[in-house]
């Protein structure tokens, strides 16, 4: 009876232990952990292209105040190098995010000498605001057709800007929407005439009467070209 009570400690904790195996199972590798990319844009590193600096100095030269942004890997095909952040071209401007050096200074310069005299000359009053639905924005080309599905838009490389309307002194507030088609003839020849003034400035221009859209803005952008509709 002893032997018996004496032989059950050893038993039960054969079978905690893993029976008469003679080992315990060699523990499961646990796998590496994997690394993924941080959340949030990347910054890239390395020298400003000549072009780029070039591109500063014009700003500089031409009184516009800006804002130097470094290189930044998105995601998904969106990089924005060589970037800047215009802070002051004589005119507000609204909605602005980052924008390639090129585009800035292109769009800069359309600004000051086509549309605030145009609309001087044309509608007879001082431009006081240009209005735009931005610039950046990771995305592919909406509205291209088949053969642009997929692809990736200017926007995604800030390289590309809508402009919706523009305000007058007078009070006056000029959209693509309404005034494309207006039957104020006036009205009709200054947004043309900006239209006109863009396609010899900017690499793409597509207006309302490109597709449906574009119907409430003027799409301007540095990147193939040229082309104008």
């Amino acid at each position: 009876m002893r032997s018996a009570l004496f032989l059950l400690p050893l038993l039960l904790g054969a079978c905690v232990f893993g029976g008469d195996d003679g080992y315990a199972p060699a523990p499961r590798p646990v796998p590496a952990p994997i690394r993924e990319r941080p959340a949030g844009p990347v910054t890239l590193n390395g020298p400003t292209p000549r072009s780029t600096q070039q591109c500063f100095t014009d700003l500089a030269r031409a009184d516009i105040r800006y804002s130097g942004l470094p290189d930044r890997d998105f995601g998904g095909g969106c990089v924005v190098t060589g970037a800047v952040q215009l802070l002051d071209i004589g005119v507000p401007v609204t909605g602005l995010k980052s924008m390639k050096c090129e585009l800035a200074r292109t769009f800069a310069a359309w600004v000051r000498y086509a549309v605030a005299p145009a609309a001087m000359q044309i509608l007879g009053s001082e431009l006081v605001r240009v209005e735009t639905y931005g610039t950046y924005s990771c995305r592919a080309i909406i509205g291209g057709g088949p053969a642009t599905v997929g692809k990736m838009s200017e926007h995604g490389l800030a390289n590309a800007v809508d402009v919706s309307g523009f305000v007058l002194k007078d009070g006056r507030r000029i959209t693509i929407e309404r005034g494309w088609r207006s039957d104020d003839p006036d009205t009709r020849e200054f947004l043309l005439t900006l239209h006109k003034s863009a396609c010899r400035r900017f690499k793409t221009v597509l207006s309302p009467d490109y597709n449906a859209a574009h119907y409430n803005h003027l799409h301007l952008d540095m990147g193939r070209g040229p082309f104008c509709a």
